[in-house]
């Protein structure tokens, strides 16, 4: 008889349950049995409750800090590994520790290589994420990582409001190439902020490059944290004469007081993905899931077919 591919099996790390859940469902299958053993003194150690020998597994955890949401999947990556699975394929939604991809500064890690390797050496054949933080990560791996842009689920978003006098933004230089994209998928202007931070998370100046008097604008980036740079930018863009600004993040770390800045700022609308599940509602933020992207990907990547056409930018 011929050989009958078996059907992979997926299973989700703590942090990213619900989005796992979304996932599966969409993907149609359900989640995989996997229960974590905790020690009094913080230890947990990630046991699969069913055979996985010769199987492909897909292992779906965002890896935002704090460090034992990288733990869960390194520790589930081994697990599997250890349970003779014949691809492992890590599914991080967010990859952590993103932005220490470069030396900066002397005496200072490059951590995003430094979970590239992890990954690797706990198991994982393969990794499926979405807006890297910089496209150069990709490089930190030796194998094949699947690269997803979530501008396939903002620009529909975009397109359906129907907005006249559009204009993309990037909240700094970094994002430009990002703006430039949106900018022209959507045929509209684009215009950049350029800031100066006293340190990290902390803006001292900022400037606009270009002219926004009577626009709708869109900052496009692929993060918010602090809120800062994004409602220091829309605040700025409203006093230069904008009609509204809105920002599209791919990732909501959302931390310290992010949420009140939001509230106060001249944001219309933060929309965000779910690669991070929001620590409170607010009425300002739209989620746009991003579970049928991945269930997408995943079936394509099981079935061995190409993706290319999930590479809208």
């Amino acid at each position: 008889m011929p050989y009958q591919v078996p059907e992979p099996k997926i299973f989700t790390c703590t942090q990213s349950t619900k989005l796992s859940e979304k996932i599966a469902e969409s993907f149609g299958s359900n989640l995989g049995n996997v229960i974590f053993s905790r020690y009094s003194d913080g230890e947990f150690q990630p046991s699969f409750e069913e055979s996985i020998r010769g199987m492909r597994v897909f292992i779906i955890g965002s890896t935002n800090p704090s460090s034992e949401n990288l733990m869960e999947m390194l520790l589930m990556l081994d697990a599997a590994k250890r349970a003779s699975a014949r691809h492992i394929t890590a599914v991080m939604p967010y990859f952590g520790w993103a932005r220490q991809d470069r030396k900066d500064k002397p005496r200072v890690p490059i951590a995003a290589k430094l979970v590239a390797k992890m990954l690797e050496a706990a198991g994982a054949t393969r990794i499926i994420t979405m807006d890297l933080h910089a496209d150069q990560i990709q490089g930190f791996f030796e194998k094949p990582v699947d690269h997803l842009f979530a501008s396939t689920l903002f620009l529909p978003y975009l397109n359906s409001l129907n907005l006249s006098n559009l204009t993309i933004a990037s909240p700094d230089m970094g994002g430009s190439k990002r703006a430039y994209a949106y900018s022209k998928a959507l045929s509209c202007d684009v215009v950049i902020c350029y800031k100066q931070r006293a340190q990290a998370n902390v803006i001292s100046h900022m400037e606009l490059i270009g002219d926004v008097q009577g626009k709708n604008v869109v900052l496009v980036d692929d993060m918010v944290d602090t809120a800062g740079t994004l409602t220091k930018a829309a605040d700025l863009m409203m006093e230069r004469g904008a009609l509204s600004v809105r920002a599209i993040t791919t990732h909501a770390l959302l931390s310290g007081d992010a949420y009140e800045k939001i509230e106060k700022s001249q944001l219309s609308e933060l929309i965000v993905t779910d690669s991070i599940p929001l620590k409170k509602e607010s009425k300002k933020i739209r989620v746009i899931s991003c579970a049928e992207l991945f269930a997408d990907v995943m079936h394509r990547v099981h079935h061995n077919t190409s993706i290319s056409s999930k590479f809208l930018m």
